[in-house]
């Protein structure tokens, strides 16, 4: 049980419920016996594992009963304003005096990201050296109890499967990232969390790629595609396959394409249905790649033919993606004109950019990719932190949908 934590200060009672969830859950940060009409900051603060540190912070007023409820109450300035009950996450940002164009990544999903909330006398905007009137630690997990995480290396894979707690058999999840390479677990262990089997493999920088030199070709993906289907924890005839930005391409070619590949579906984030890179502009002292092969082209020859596609499609772009064409590819009329269209389920979400995640992640406009270029991904902060939500959400329903919803299949309740 994930039980609330209260730590008492000089006169105040600060609590945060649950003060251990999933990262996708929102929590209830609650200010008590503070005198009517006093003036706090409640603050965020999270050390991450490469060694920044981020914060966060709102400013209060105590009613007449001397509470404040962030998530009924209105921060009048701050990292953010308004009522945002997970403003206190979502608006993290680096602390001044940090290096430029960072992004926060959890890369250890066996540990929690720990979070310190704390209640400052004052509306504060500097911190240091500043007296905490109450403090307390709020873990946010990947990897829901019960929740394995198995390493694989069968095959010249480099991948780790999660497996959601229980008997099973799961549906499975084919979990690929963007162009940045590395074994990135996070959303693979959220959607065990949720009851999938995920695997998370890594296609750019695999083991077999580091020896041999070559990129893996479209068998590897299908090699993973069976090492899922054959695993006695998966209903191997229940399995998707999800793309980030350049992995979007092969997921669609896989779904399109594959004689061995049979999927239930497919999710697509911030992608487009080509490969090949021709034009790079600046803007914001960082790159975009947007511009690439604009306009869609026209000749069938150049794209992959959705028109193919059998299986349904949950297509997710952000309209302020400077990295991609995402949007105008969401656009395209191809699967119209075949008639396949029915399959296709399209979020579109104005002033959001490229890097949509789990909810309540901070947004980076613009990061470092590769420690070699500063990439302008786009999208407004809080317009951007509203669509993760959103599209979180309805990508665990659009997976449940089509994972679970057959017949004598019901999706799990979970109980954290």
């Amino acid at each position: 049980v994930w039980r609330c934590q209260t730590i008492i200060g000089l006169f105040f009672s600060l609590s945060v419920q649950p003060s251990r969830a999933l990262v996708d859950e929102k929590f209830i940060v609650l200010v008590q016996n503070a005198p009517p009409g006093f003036q706090m900051t409640i603050h965020s603060l999270h050390h991450s594992e490469d060694g920044h540190s981020w914060e966060a912070f709102g400013h209060y007023t105590a009613d007449a009963t001397g509470t404040v409820n962030v998530s009924q109450d209105h921060s009048v300035g701050g990292t953010y304003s308004g009522v945002e009950p997970m403003g206190l996450l979502w608006s993290l940002r680096p602390v001044p005096g940090s290096k430029s164009w960072l992004r926060f990544r959890k890369m250890n999903v066996e540990t929690p990201m720990e979070v310190a909330i704390s209640v400052y006398q004052g509306h504060q905007t500097v911190f240091v050296d500043q007296v905490q009137l109450a403090s307390v630690v709020a873990e946010r997990w990947y990897m829901a109890p019960g929740v394995r995480r198995i390493p694989v290396t069968e095959s010249d894979l480099t991948a780790t499967l999660f497996l959601p707690p229980g008997p099973g058999p799961f549906p499975g999840v084919l979990d690929l990232w963007g162009g940045a390479g590395q074994l990135v677990e996070y959303r693979s262990a959220l959607l065990a969390s949720h009851g999938f089997a995920s695997l998370a493999l890594d296609y750019l920088t695999p083991k077999i790629t580091l020896k041999t030199g070559k990129m893996v070709k479209d068998d590897y993906f299908e090699t993973a595609y069976k090492f899922l289907q054959q695993h006695p924890k998966v209903s191997g005839c229940r399995i998707a396959m999800m793309g980030l930005s350049y992995s979007t391409s092969i997921t669609l070619k896989m779904a399109i394409y594959s004689e061995v590949m049979k999927l239930s579906c497919a999710v697509c984030t911030s992608g487009i249905d080509l490969l090949s890179i021709t034009k790079v502009k600046m803007l914001e002292n960082a790159a975009i790649y947007r511009d690439l092969l604009l306009p869609i082209p026209t000749d069938p020859g150049m794209k992959l033919d959705v028109g193919r596609l059998q299986c349904p499609l949950l297509l997710i772009v952000g309209e302020d993606d400077q990295n991609w064409a995402a949007p105008e590819f969401a656009q395209d009329e191809m699967m119209e004109q075949a008639g396949n269209s029915h399959l296709l389920t399209l979020l579109s979400y104005p002033n959001t950019g490229h890097l949509i995640e789990p909810p309540y992640l901070p947004h980076a406009r613009a990061s470092r990719f590769k420690s070699v270029v500063v990439v302008l991904w786009g999208g407004d902060t809080v317009a951007h932190s509203r669509a993760q939500e959103d599209a979180w959400r309805k990508t665990l329903a659009f997976l449940r949908e089509n994972l679970y919803s057959r017949k004598n299949s019901i999706a799990p309740v979970r109980e954290i």
